[in-house]
C-alpha cells in the first residue's frame, strides 16, 4: 500500500471508460470529444459525484499530453470576485490553445460561489472568446447560477452514486490494495458514503491506515458516525417513553462519537420513518427536527436544542398512544 498517495487521486478515472455511473452523461460527452465540437458546460449536482473527474476526463482527451497547458483549473469558492474573471480567466482564454484543437477549456469548480457581479462578468467573456476558449462549470445548485450563464451551457444533472456502484468502486479499490474487509463494514462503507464517491475512497483509505481489517465498528467511529444498532436504541428509548435514559443515550453518543447536533438530526431524521408511530405523528416529528436544526445552524445550544427535540418526540408519541 502506498501511503503518500491520497487515494481519492489515485483512483480517479482518467478515462471515459473508466468512468462508474453518470452513463447517460458519459455518452453525451464521449460524443462531443470524439467530434471537437464542445458547447459550454454546466454540470450540477451534490459533492464527490464526478463533476470534476469528468471535466479532467475531456481535458486529457481532447489535449493528449499538452492536457495541463490548455486546461485551467479554478476554484470560485476561493476566488468569488469579479477580479477573477476580469484577470485569470480573461487572460487565459485570450490565448489560443496548443495542438490541433482550436480552443482551450476554462473550468470553474463551486461555480454557485462566485458573487453576481462576478457571473455577470463571466456571461459576457463566454460571449467574447467562444473562438479560443470552452467553460466548463462545476456547482452544487444550479439555481444559484444566473439564467444567462446557464442558456448558454448545455446543463448536465448528476445523480449520487447508487449503492451498486459503490459497491464496485469499493470492490475495485479493495482487490487493488488487498484489503481485508468484512461484510459488515462494506455495508457501512456503502451507507455512510452516501452517494459521495470522493468520501468513500477517502473513508476506505483512513480505515486501512489504522487496522490490517476493516470492521464495521472502526467504519462508523472514524467516519463520526452513528451506527444503525445505537440509533435504533436510543429510538427505543423514546417509543417507551422514557426521556432521562434517552436523553443520557443522547450525550452518549453526542460524546462518544464527536457527532455534530447537524449531523445527529439528520440521521434521527431518517430513523423517524422507520419508529411505529403514525405517519401524521412521523410528519410532525420531521417538521420539529428541521426547526431544530435551523436554530441550530443560527447558533443554539445544540445539546439543549436536541434534549427539546427528545422531549417533543416523547409527546407526540405519548400524545398518539392516549388517542388510541
Amino acid at each position: 500500500m502506498d501511503e503518500s498517495i491520497i487515494w481519492t487521486e489515485k483512483y480517479r478515472p482518467k478515462t471515459f471508460d473508466d468512468v462508474i455511473g453518470q452513463d447517460h452523461i458519459v455518452q453525451k460527452l464521449k460524443s462531443f470529444v470524439e467530434k471537437k465540437n464542445l458547447p459550454h458546460l454546466l454540470f450540477a449536482g451534490p459533492a464527490g459525484v464526478g463533476k470534476s473527474t469528468l471535466a479532467l476526463v475531456i481535458a486529457r482527451t481532447l489535449y493528449g499530453d499538452t492536457w495541463k497547458e490548455n486546461f485551467l483549473e479554478l476554484n470560485a469558492s476561493d476566488e468569488r470576485g469579479i477580479d477573477v474573471v476580469r484577470i485569470k480567466v480573461k487572460d487565459f482564454a485570450r490565448t489560443r490553445a496548443i495542438g490541433t484543437v482550436p480552443f482551450k477549456i476554462i473550468f470553474l469548480d463551486e461555480c454557485d460561489a462566485l458573487t453576481r457581479e462576478a457571473q455577470q462578468a463571466l456571461r459576457r467573456t463566454m460571449e467574447t472568446t467562444t473562438t479560443t476558449c470552452r467553460f466548463i462549470l462545476a456547482c452544487n445548485y444550479s439555481s444559484k447560477i444566473i439564467d444567462p450563464i446557464q442558456s448558454r451551457c448545455a446543463v448536465f444533472r448528476f445523480k449520487p452514486f447508487d449503492d451498486a456502484q459503490r459497491q464496485k468502486m469499493l470492490d475495485n479499490i479493495a482487490a487493488t490494495e488487498k484489503l481485508t474487509i468484512e461484510p459488515d463494514a462494506k455495508t457501512a462503507l456503502v451507507s455512510v458514503s452516501e452517494g459521495d464517491g470522493r468520501r468513500l475512497a477517502n473513508l476506505i483509505q483512513t480505515c486501512a491506515s489504522v487496522a490490517p481489517t476493516i470492521t464495521a465498528s472502526n467504519v462508523y467511529d472514524l467516519a463520526s458516525t452513528l451506527s444503525p444498532h445505537e440509533l435504533q436504541a436510543l429510538m427505543q428509548l423514546l417509543v417507551q417513553q422514557k426521556f432521562v435514559d434517552a436523553r443520557a443515550k443522547l450525550h452518549e453518543l453526542l460524546v462518544l462519537h464527536g457527532l455534530s447536533g447537524t449531523d445527529f438530526i439528520k440521521q434521527f431524521s431518517q430513523e423517524i420513518w422507520k419508529l411505529p408511530i403514525s405517519e401524521r405523528a412521523k410528519v410532525t416529528l420531521v417538521d420539529k427536527a428541521g426547526d431544530i436544526e435551523f436554530r441550530m445552524v443560527e447558533g443554539s445550544d445544540e445539546f439543549l436544542q436536541l434534549e427539546a427535540l427528545l422531549a417533543h418526540a416523547i409527546y407526540v408519541i405519548a400524545d398518539q398512544n392516549s388517542s388510541r
